[in-house]
């Protein structure tokens, strides 16, 4: 059970936080497929108190998403007290603290992942943020920097001991990025040794995937990062394995692209128009991935800059995937 603050949720399905992916109207689409709770891109603590107006954008959330939270990420204990407590301000239901992120340049300036090479040091950090706040905070870790620094016991009771109230872990090393089989085993034995909720992260990228998690490790949410990424229908699959054994939700073509659109409209609402239209671009690999002849379509929504152009295209594309599957299956 995950029960932090005024969440309460058995068996949740979480979407990660994930720089340049998950904004509110990703975390919208998600939530509307099933997400339990969702996490804003990650914010540069230094950004925040220096004003960037990049940086607080990450910030902005709505009450159709809640429950939500807020992940901030940064090396110094008095940069990461201001920003939590920027973060405050806006109200999400939990701060998240991000000592999991494996980039370069960010573990190198002793953020991120970069925070286990010294856990006393963790735990200060986290210890000062939890008593400069009022709302719950959690953490999002890995198991170690690498496969000689295995310390994640030791980190998850360090910071259960100051007042974390979730812990979230990623079950790779830092070094070992994205690459190579994500360890499971460590969550029954983080959940053995700490009383709080423990997310299992790392290697969910199918339905299927999310069962088998909460069977083989008794996790007490799941996180899924990548595996939403073109594909946030994982959420209502998952479920429906869950709830009825199998998938209850037909994924065809129509869904696929009506999601797309439904994807774009929302990100019109936050972003405008023209912005909105360019950077769903990145989405479209995902959206249509499988679908007969969709790297002409892809390379036709990357000349167009509204929405009803976009419209256009995909629905015209599916009126000819429609005559193709009947035409096959005649």
């Amino acid at each position: 059970m995950f029960t932090v603050g005024k969440i309460n949720i058995e068996k949740g399905i979480f979407l990660a936080p994930m720089d340049d992916i998950s904004d509110v109207s990703f975390r919208l689409v998600c939530k509307e497929l099933g997400a339990d709770v969702v996490y804003t891109e990650f914010a540069n603590a230094e950004g925040l108190i220096r004003q960037s107006e990049k940086t607080h954008k990450k910030l902005d959330i709505i009450d159709e998403e809640r429950p939500v939270g807020i992940q901030i990420y940064g090396s110094t204990i008095s940069s990461m007290v201001g920003a939590a407590k920027i973060a405050e301000e806006q109200q999400p239901d939990l701060i998240d603290i991000n000592a999991g992120c494996w980039i370069k340049n960010i573990c190198n300036n002793g953020a991120g992942a970069g925070l286990l090479k010294d856990p006393a040091y963790l735990q200060k950090l986290v210890k000062n943020v939890v008593d400069a706040v009022e709302l719950p905070v959690t953490v999002k870790t890995r198991i170690g920097w690498d496969a000689f620094t295995l310390h994640i016991l030791e980190v998850a009771k360090r910071l259960e001991d100051v007042g974390v109230k979730a812990l979230t872990v990623h079950c790779r090393t830092r070094s070992q990025g994205h690459s190579g089989d994500p360890d499971w085993s460590w969550i029954p034995r983080i959940k053995e040794v700490v009383k709080i909720p423990v997310v299992l992260n790392g290697g969910i990228m199918t339905a299927e995937d999310v069962q088998r998690a909460f069977k083989e490790t008794n996790a007490d949410a799941v996180m899924i990062a990548r595996g939403a990424i073109g594909n946030p229908w994982i959420f209502e699959e998952a479920k429906d394995i869950l709830n009825n054994g199998k998938k209850l939700h037909p994924l065809s073509h129509g869904k696929k692209i009506r999601t797309c659109l439904r994807h774009l409209e929302l990100a019109i609402k936050v972003k405008g128009e023209e912005r909105a239209v360019i950077e769903h671009r990145k989405f479209y690999t995902g959206y249509l991935k499988g679908m007969y002849n969709a790297h002409v379509v892809r390379n036709s929504l990357m000349t167009v800059y509204d929405y009803h152009s976009v419209e256009e295209i995909l629905l015209h594309f599916l009126q000819t995937l429609e005559k193709v599957n009947y035409a096959a299956a005649v």
